[in-house]
């Protein structure tokens, strides 16, 4: 089946007839295989919810570490990893956006003009990431993915960022807000800056996101927090509602193609949240440093995998 499922794959990339491949494919008999075809999704969900633990206690988005390592260790073809990594990212981004929004940890005005950029350059991701041969996007996503590792490494994010005069772009779309933060015990006002260049920042985001299925949060994050000045817990917050648009744009392409088929994508999101609630659970008595090295060292290797499955070694 999944053998089947690889070779189909090499259709989507030239016609529109891909979805009809994929599902052929994804019904064919394991004839070939030595290896009973529920095997896969088994091993898939073992997988993935381990990465939700470590995604949780790491504090990054399930998607970062699930394409970069389901396409390095597990025979899939590139384009349905990619297309169940965005509804993998989509699932977290759902389940958490009601309860960030009551509790003012995910601001509309920060998040809905960011998110129609990185929406709109994620379509044009995900057609690009469709259109390129496997080993030339094989290879660059490993160069991302070991950049994204690097990001991780120097990134140090200020919990309440010092923030200049607004902008004239953050005046005119009135971006601030307030939420109240246990930690001190009082109400936290805060504003953004420099807003234009983190917008043009996202235009190369949501190009990224579509194009390898990775999410965004590893960048959104940063951005927004770093480069904007918001505070962390609202560059957080902000940045998990804002998936769900971006990750919505994108997925409908791969959906459209054929790129996203139940049998792999419905083990990666049960394996993911289930994972994510364990890791809730753990995070309070984990030393995030060490998770987060770990992380590192599971990108970093998956990165140079990716890499290398791109020169064809």
């Amino acid at each position: 089946m999944f053998q089947s499922i690889i070779d189909a794959g090499n259709l989507l990339s030239a016609s529109a007839a891909g979805s009809q491949a994929g599902q052929a494919a994804a019904a064919a008999a394991t004839a070939g295989s030595g290896t009973p075809w529920w095997m896969w999704p088994l091993m898939l969900f073992v997988a993935t919810f381990i990465m939700g633990i470590l995604a949780v206690l790491a504090g990054v988005g399930g998607a970062v570490l699930y394409t970069p390592i389901i396409s390095g260790f597990f025979p899939f073809h590139l384009d349905f990893v990619r297309g169940a990594g965005l509804i993998v990212a989509l699932a977290g981004a759902l389940a958490a956006g009601p309860g960030l929004l009551k509790l003012n940890l995910a601001n509309l005005r920060l998040a809905l003009p960011v998110a129609l950029i990185a929406s709109t350059f994620s379509i044009l991701g995900a057609f690009m990431g469709l259109a390129l041969p496997t080993n030339v996007t094989q290879m660059a996503m490993g160069i991302t993915i070991i950049a994204i590792s690097v990001l991780f490494i120097v990134a140090k994010n200020n919990e309440f960022p010092r923030v200049g005069a607004p902008d004239k772009l953050t005046a005119a779309l009135g971006i601030s807000g307030a939420y109240y933060e246990p930690s001190v015990g009082k109400k936290i006002d805060w504003t953004i800056w420099r807003t234009p260049q983190g917008f043009l920042m996202f235009c190369g985001i949501g190009t990224i996101a579509g194009m390898f299925g990775l999410g965004a949060g590893w960048a959104n994050v940063p951005v927004l927090n770093m480069l904007m000045g918001a505070p962390l817990k609202v560059a957080v917050g902000s940045s998990k509602f804002l998936l769900s648009i971006t990750d919505t744009s994108a997925a409908w392409v791969y959906l459209n193609q054929g790129a996203v088929i139940p049998i792999i994508a419905v083990p990666s999101v049960l394996g993911i949240m289930m994972g994510s609630f364990v890791g809730v659970r753990l995070l309070a008595g984990a030393k995030p440093k060490m998770v987060k090295y770990l992380v590192i060292v599971m990108l970093l290797f998956a990165g140079i995998r990716s890499l290398l499955k791109g020169f064809g070694i």
